[in-house]
């Protein structure tokens, strides 16, 4: 019915997705091997969800069984990574789902798809970055440094012009422009001090919990008014606590495991993504995994659930249950090596995302230029400024299960596209494959409407806003200018593609000849 709208349904070929990563003008170097996908998978999955998220889902929705909450999620999220682990072992392209939606259901869901992860990728680091200014400001009062008052009233996550965030978003989009290669080492450098602060702090930590604080485990859930999610409405109660506010915080705290999925935007920095990917997602999932449950346990076991609402929420408690000084201030210090690499994983992911979509034609096509360091840096400007700007307003903290959202929104499609694509591509080689079909891929999309169903109705309207803006911008822009729409009845030939994108390559000179 939409398709009707804008015009015919354009597919993209497999075999044309593929040739335009080996024979495209502009490609990006193949760097990156498993370990350091790893690492760009935990350097954006350890930030906000380990340091602050479960804090405050503990003490606002879950108590205790926020452990649960981080389980489900833990779940939902390792069956959406067996779909992705699929397609982008298929098509392993910088678009991500974007292409892999663009092959399986065609141009006008693929540019829905692409917007919702513009919006997720934005949002996310719009928000860490407010985070991670507020974390700037704990580490320094930890080490008995003075804020100034310049700082102290613009580093709030909920307060202020965000100017010191939206200088961390630009300092970082420059070290994306750079490239894959310097930008992987930097990565991998971060996450591994971060690492060993996360498993310090978790071995102190759990010599001073109290088992007290785990009682009641699920406390009994209450009425509020106002936020009420999608479920809770169409089951007739909005509380929190209790079973709803388990799985109300679980599609929170699915904020926390997006990560694995960026990986698959890397696809075309990386050295045989057929293999690397999967196994990359698959690993990375259970680390987090296991360090989230086990950083969970720990925080709700140092303090009663509801005074872990602050603005960071690790570190206070280890404080106010008397551990060592200088493990609160490895805490915060590794927060904010945590969050610095989720600002630039997702910096990453959002410029190989533009830079899919101008290749495509659905964005201007100076978006897929690659420049200084091989890598896509106009698209990684465009992705700095906008999330700089989106920084300094206060009130971004407020959108930021719209991220969630858009995530969710993209665990669907993926779902939905290995089904689709096992039926109308059965032979495309596949670098892994998702056991089960099509029972797998089923239960992720029935866990990923679940919980989208657990945000709030505040929520929908915004991301309905956001996606017939989208929608506005396609029929205006994109359509028209789209590589596959340069007839206008049908798309053109492979071929015809592959000499649009192909690298100029200059006719032999005769024998004899002499240069001019």
């Amino acid at each position: 019915m939409v398709q009707d709208v804008v015009g015919r349904a354009r597919r993209l070929p497999p075999e044309l997705a593929l040739l335009r990563i080996t024979n495209a003008r502009h490609r990006l170097p193949a760097v990156l091997g498993t370990g350091l996908l790893v690492m760009l998978a935990l350097g954006v999955m350890i930030g906000g969800g380990i340091f602050s998220l479960a804090g405050k889902q503990a003490a606002t929705m879950a108590g205790p069984a926020v452990i649960v909450s981080f389980v489900i999620a833990a779940v939902v999220s390792l069956l959406a990574a067996l779909s992705y682990a699929e397609l982008s072992s298929t098509i392993p392209t910088a678009g991500s789902v974007y292409t892999f939606a663009y092959v399986a259901f065609g141009e006008l869901w693929a540019w829905i798809v692409g917007w919702a992860l513009v919006l997720e990728l934005l949002v996310a680091a719009a928000v860490v970055s407010r985070v991670w200014a507020s974390y700037f400001t704990a580490t320094i009062d930890g080490f008995g440094i003075g804020v100034p008052t310049f700082l102290a009233e613009h580093s709030k996550d909920s307060e202020g012009t965000g100017w010191i965030a939206a200088a961390l978003v630009i300092v970082l989009a420059l070290l994306v422009m750079t490239g894959a290669k310097l930008t992987g080492r930097v990565l991998a450098t971060i996450v591994s001090l971060k690492l060993v602060a996360v498993v310090l702090v978790i071995a102190v930590g759990a010599t001073h919990v109290k088992t007290a604080n785990y009682s009641p485990f699920i406390p009994q859930s209450k009425s509020v008014d106002g936020g009420s999610t999608v479920l809770q409405t169409i089951m007739g109660s909005s509380e929190v606590f209790g079973i709803f506010g388990i799985f109300t915080a679980a599609g929170a705290i699915v904020f926390a495991f997006i990560g694995f999925d960026l990986i698959a935007t890397a696809a075309e920095d990386t050295k045989d993504p057929r293999h690397s990917i999967p196994r990359a997602m698959l690993a990375s999932i259970g680390i987090v995994s296991v360090l989230y449950v086990a950083m969970a346990t720990v925080l709700v076991g140092l303090r009663p659930f509801g005074e872990l609402n602050t603005a960071a929420p690790v570190s206070d408690a280890l404080r106010a249950a008397g551990a060592p000084s200088w493990s609160a201030n490895v805490i915060n210090v590794g927060a904010l090596f945590g969050l610095t690499t989720v600002v630039l994983v997702v910096l990453i992911a959002q410029s190989r995302v533009l830079f899919a979509m101008g290749r495509d034609g659905l964005l201007p096509k100076g978006l897929a230029k690659v420049g200084v360091g091989s890598s896509p840096s106009r698209a990684a400007s465009l992705a700095g400024v906008a999330a700089a700007v989106l920084a300094l307003d206060p009130g971004t903290m407020k959108r930021a299960d719209l991220l969630v959202l858009g995530t969710l929104f993209a665990f669907a499609f993926c779902a939905v596209g290995v089904i689709r694509l096992r039926r109308s591509e059965p032979d495309l080689e596949r670098g892994f494959r998702v056991p089960l079909v099509p029972l797998v891929p089923i239960l992720s999309l029935l866990a990923t409407i679940w919980l989208s169903f657990n945000l709030t109705w505040t929520n929908w309207r915004d991301f309905a806003i956001w996606m017939i803006v989208g929608l506005v911008l396609y029929v205006a822009y994109g359509r028209g200018h789209s590589v596959l729409g340069t007839r206008d009845d049908e798309p053109p030939p492979p071929a015809a593609l592959v000499e649009l994108e192909a690298p100029a390559v200059r006719p032999p000179r005769p024998p004899g000849a002499h240069r001019a």
